[in-house]
């Protein structure tokens, strides 16, 4: 059983500048050119794990499936956070 008392540490190693942020960046902008709600269709991926929601143009789809979903939200997590100025 688990015991919900304790807070969880999650440790996610640090990637290289031109992992998962490079990723989004050309994601992004495969999406935004082929006419897609980038935010949409990325949040669908990420949600569900189904590439398909990336296009293939730009060779996108392959790319984002070489990085971890978790990759990508505390990528997007940290970004948020920054602009927030809370860090």
């Amino acid at each position: 059983m688990q015991n919900l008392e304790n807070t969880q540490y999650f440790k996610v190693d640090s990637e290289p500048e031109e992992g998962a942020r490079l990723v989004l960046s050309t994601v992004y902008e495969a999406l935004t050119e082929k006419g897609y709600n980038p935010v949409n269709q990325i949040v669908g991926y990420i949600m569900s794990g189904d590439p398909t929601y990336i296009t293939s143009h730009k060779n996108a789809r392959s790319m984002i499936m070489k990085v971890e979903r978790d990759e990508l939200v505390e990528e997007l997590l940290k970004e948020y956070i920054r602009n927030k100025g809370w860090h």
